[in-house]
């Protein structure tokens, strides 16, 4: 009966080998499919980063921008230079209770707080153009304004 088992053992391990085998060349194809997964979900990754606009402004008018929202609009985070979410949530308190912004206060400074920013610098920055929540050069030049 033992030389029976034996056999059944090596005949098992020659299966296990076979279907190893098939599994490995399979393995090429599925993980090629992943790595091109993989690299989808890094190209997708600076979307995060994205969220840091500044707008033109540089590092120090951006500092003083933080410094106004912290003064005056809850801003808490560190005085930086990189408006990133935290102080555009800031600003869209800001812009929701002067300037018309109506949307989520989530710290994406997308069309509708553009264009409340807009308001905001045609009221007293020389922004001259279209409120159309595009942050074109008028928009830049009026944002650096405010800033200084």
């Amino acid at each position: 009966m033992r030389p029976n088992a034996l056999g059944r053992t090596i005949a098992g391990l020659v299966t296990v080998a076979s279907l190893t085998a098939g599994s490995v060349a399979i393995a090429g194809t599925s993980y090629a499919a992943t790595a091109t997964t993989a690299h989808t979900a890094v190209t997708a990754q600076p979307a995060a980063v994205a969220a840091t606009q500044n707008f033109g402004l540089t590092t120090s008018e951006a500092k003083n921008v933080q410094e106004f929202l912290a003064d005056y609009w809850g801003y808490t985070d560190s005085i930086d230079g990189q408006l990133g979410t935290n102080s555009w949530k800031a600003f869209q308190r800001c812009l929701q209770t002067y300037w018309g912004y109506t949307g989520a206060i989530d710290g994406d400074p997308g069309t509708n707080t553009i264009k409340a920013l807009q308001r905001l610098l045609a009221a007293g920055y020389g922004y001259t153009g279209a409120i159309d929540g595009i942050a074109g050069a008028g928009t830049k030049a009026a944002f650096k304004r405010f800033a200084a």
